[in-house]
């Protein structure tokens, strides 16, 4: 069973005057294709028909075993509490106004009573001004068209469906990272069982959407990046002669590789994300720088003599053009229940606002640009005081959690003072060791260059890095759940690290198994213990205190 710590393929020198593509461990009869395909693709060169049946099931029995424990967690008594909690009172009921009308409307001062009694007449004719675009409360629409709007299940439907799903991606995307079925199975528990990501997994609002489609466009990468492989590989070997050499001239740049439809899928989940929160927008820069030095690096791998200009050149502008363009267009489609309304915010703001220099430009895109505008500068500005605000300095340590909900039922516990709480507080082992962990990438990457951690380093740095640079913003600890499935895929990778390579000595991978094993019994326990304060049970106040680790957390 590989583990991270597999040795990478050397990278071949090209010195003599023609050059043999045919890898001298090649087996007897393999043509020049496969054997550049197996040392650019390493495990994953091999076909899925050739596989063990073995790793054929659990490659995909792993993500539904954890993806039912997830979405045990996460569907159990959704409905608790039956209120508005935190900022669902925006976008629960912005989505309702969506099925309604396709763009946000004002409610009355009461509506949230009016709300969860299943009373919509809180609903005004006039437009609400809003500073998130739709994707989101659409999705949060979607559980509400099927379950009713007065349902907080269904409110929160669509949340929890995404938040298992990512459980799932998320140990299908270790294994395709570390070719590890013991890691892949980790990466799924450990995210199926924290308390941050389950919180946002059970909350109507936002967050969990962004993670969602931010991780499933790293999905499409990690595809991309092999299919990317298997083309190069495949193209040079139409190149070479019966020997198996090709001459120096046609190495200079390499072929290009063609359009690339996995590509194009995260693109389109990356322009989803943007539709959902705009941070998303730095992971569009991350990525695509990301996906282009994959590609750099394997025309280096691939004995490319002016590889990384052969990337800039054949590689780079495709993949601007496909990123951008698609991500723009899904993103601007995105809008079209605003396009479609008479009585959108801003939607005749153009009408009402003529510039002779702007007329060529269609007034519904013009009244747009001027939304945009808008709520980039409330972003910019919001800098407003709150209870539960934190500098980004402490979302990794959890060192300022958001209660979500709080209230103190009578009786309801075995004794007369309860509490009944909703705290996004993740199990701190994850988180500590997480954090522990992004070290040991950084390590990894700038001593070995190990393409994962880098990848997984990525996803982290555009999601966390950006609020460092809006310090007196008025930010939360909840907005970590974008990246934390990079923090836990970091996780896995030092636990790989533990486990051992498949060499080593027995009484080794025995000693790294049972410390692996210790550490995700432990990481459930606390999970267990914490699980009350993550899903609004009552149980008797001291019991509530007793959870509270941190003075902050309160």
């Amino acid at each position: 069973m590989a583990t991270p710590t597999q040795t990478r393929p050397q990278v071949r020198s090209w010195n003599s005057p023609r050059t043999r593509l045919r890898d001298p461990a090649a087996t007897a009869g393999e043509g020049p294709s496969e054997a550049l395909r197996r040392r650019l693709l390493g495990g994953a060169a091999v076909r899925w028909r050739d596989t063990d049946r073995r790793d054929r099931v659990l490659v995909w029995l792993v993500p539904v075993l954890v993806g039912a424990v997830a979405g045990i967690l996460r569907f159990w008594q959704l409905d608790r509490p039956h209120a508005l909690i935190f900022d669902e009172t925006y976008y629960v009921k912005d989505a309702y106004s969506y099925l309604v009308s396709g763009v946000e409307r004002a409610w009355s001062e009461n509506a949230n009573d009016l709300f969860v009694r299943g009373d919509m007449s809180g609903l005004l004719a006039s437009p609400e001004y809003v500073v998130h675009p739709p994707v989101g409360k659409w999705m949060i629409a979607f559980g509400m068209e099927l379950f009713g709007p007065a349902s907080s299940f269904g409110w929160r439907f669509s949340a929890a469906l995404v938040g298992t799903l990512s459980v799932m991606m998320t140990a299908w995307a270790a294994h395709r990272l570390f070719r590890s079925h013991t890691l892949a199975a980790a990466a799924g528990l450990l995210l199926a069982i924290d308390g941050h990501h389950l919180v946002l997994s059970r909350t109507g609002i936002l967050d969990i959407f962004l993670s969602f489609w931010i991780l499933a466009a790293f999905c499409a990468l990690l595809l991309d990046r092999d299919d990317a492989r298997r083309r190069l590989a495949s193209r040079l070997g139409k190149l070479a002669g019966p020997d198996g050499r090709i001459r120096p001239t046609a190495l200079v740049t390499g072929p290009w590789l063609g359009v690339r439809w996995w590509r194009i899928a995260a693109s389109v989940c990356l322009g989803l994300a943007v539709g959902v929160k705009w941070s998303a927008l730095a992971f569009i820069a991350v990525f695509g720088l990301m996906t282009v030095l994959w590609d750099a690096g394997a025309r280096r791998e691939a004995g490319i003599r002016a590889w990384l200009p052969a990337a800039v050149i054949r590689d780079a502008p495709l993949a601007a053009a496909s990123i951008l363009v698609t991500a723009g267009a899904v993103y601007l489609a995105s809008w079209t229940g605003w396009f479609l309304s008479d009585n959108g915010f801003y939607r005749h703001w153009a009408e009402a606002n003529p510039d002779p220099a702007w007329n060529w430009v269609p007034a519904p895109i013009r009244s747009l640009v001027h939304y945009h505008q808008e709520a980039y500068a409330f972003h910019n500005g919001l800098s407003t005081p709150h209870p539960y605000a934190s500098s980004p300095w402490s979302w990794l340590l959890q060192g300022r959690p958001v209660s979500f909900y709080y209230t103190e039922p009578s009786g309801v516990c075995g004794v007369q003072h309860c509490s009944s709480a909703v705290l996004s507080v993740g199990n701190p082992l994850i988180w500590w060791g997480g954090t522990i962990a992004l070290a040991v990438l950084v390590l990894l990457w700038a001593g070995r260059r190990d393409w994962r951690a880098g990848a997984i380093l990525s996803g982290v740095a555009a999601g966390y890095l950006p609020w460092f640079f809006y310090p007196d913003r008025t930010m939360f600890a909840f907005y970590a759940v974008a990246f934390e499935p990079f923090i836990v895929l970091a996780l896995a990778m030092m636990l790989g690290l533990m486990l051992g390579r498949p060499t080593d000595a027995l009484a080794r991978r025995q000693a790294g198994f049972l410390a692996v094993g210790v550490f995700v019994l432990a990481a459930l326990v606390v999970s267990a213990y914490l699980m009350p304060i993550w899903t609004a049970e009552p149980l008797p106040y001291i019991e509530w205190r007793l959870r509270l680790w941190m003075p902050s957390w309160t």
